[in-house]
């Protein structure tokens, strides 16, 4: 049976851990906020590009852009890169290791092509490094001060390599943030651009020609009621070509938001479950402490009787 002097020792040291995991909750939950604030302030210049990019695909040629090319990634020498973003720190709860498990996943079941990685964040690179997987791009320590540059600077050498043709297809995993006790792990393709294209040109009304003079809904779909004149400087082809790199940079930049709320989100919840446990952890050990202490003084009582009557 442990001392008394032993379980007030273990109890100090768990409540100076509940006093840890719950300031780390609070700071989690501020940048949580910050964290929501900046997505929810970057849907607008994502809805406004959607809708450019998707009204002059309508005018121009959008097949003949390379980052358009759709080139079949189930081919037996396909390369192709994924792009797996996970958090710099721990005690997270399954954050990482969700990310991790479905970037796994993905390469076993492309078990017939050549998979290379793109690594953001420090828990993905020393998981991968130590499994002497092909990596092609790491980028650490970036969710501190998070900015457009950063996505900018992972998306430029993804995109040099897919028109060089290195390699065929990208694909990107990330913690997506459903709320505050949810993330969703999403695996999609970044490129070719999925969006723009076969899709976008499926959505042009039969009988109307691609050069057509046709609005576009919020939504990016074609609204056949209107059919305005815009006039472009330099010209659609031009503009067309300028925007579609940027819209691949904010894809990147979009899910490394997502990746920086999820984690905050997924951190509060677990400091919170270990704050919680820490009290229930010391309301335990309070318990036993004091059946120690009563058990103590029960046993010196029966001394203390026994010793008189043996007088």
């Amino acid at each position: 049976m442990p001392s008394l002097i032993d379980i007030r020792r273990r109890i100090r040291a768990v409540r100076s851990t509940q006093q840890i995991t719950k300031a780390m909750k609070m700071i989690a939950a501020s940048r949580l906020r910050k964290a929501h604030d900046r997505i929810i302030a970057a849907r607008p210049f994502s809805k406004s590009m959607v809708r450019v990019l998707s009204s002059l695909a309508g005018r121009v040629d959008a097949a003949t852009h390379p980052l358009l090319a759709a080139r079949d990634d189930r081919a037996p020498n396909a390369h192709i890169l994924l792009l797996v973003i996970t958090a710099d720190k721990g005690l997270a709860g399954g954050f990482n290791a969700n990310v991790i498990r479905a970037a796994a996943q993905f390469i076993v079941e492309r078990h017939g092509q050549r998979v290379s990685l793109g690594l953001v964040g420090r828990k993905g690179r020393d998981f991968f490094q130590r499994r002497s997987y092909p990596v092609r791009l790491e980028r650490t320590n970036l969710f501190a001060r998070l900015d457009f540059n950063d996505a900018k600077s992972i998306a430029k050498p993804i995109i040099e390599d897919f028109v060089s043709g290195e390699i065929d297809a990208v694909y990107i995993v990330y913690n997506e943030f459903k709320s505050m006790i949810s993330q969703k792990v999403v695996t999609e393709r970044l490129l070719p651009v999925p969006r723009l294209g076969e899709d976008l040109a499926a959505q042009v009304p039969p009988g109307v020609s691609r050069g057509s003079n046709l609005d576009y809904d919020h939504d990016g779909s074609i609204d056949e009621g209107s059919q305005i004149d815009y006039l472009y400087e330099p010209d659609a082809q031009s503009i067309f070509e300028a925007l579609l790199p940027q819209y691949v940079q904010y894809e990147v930049f979009h899910a490394l938001l997502e990746s920086a709320a999820a984690e905050h989100a997924a951190r509060m919840t677990a400091m919170d479950a270990a704050t919680n446990n820490a009290v229930e952890i010391v309301d335990s050990l309070t318990l036993y402490m004091n059946k120690v202490r009563q058990a103590a003084i029960t046993r010196e009582i029966i001394e203390v009787v026994s010793g008189a009557e043996s007088l």
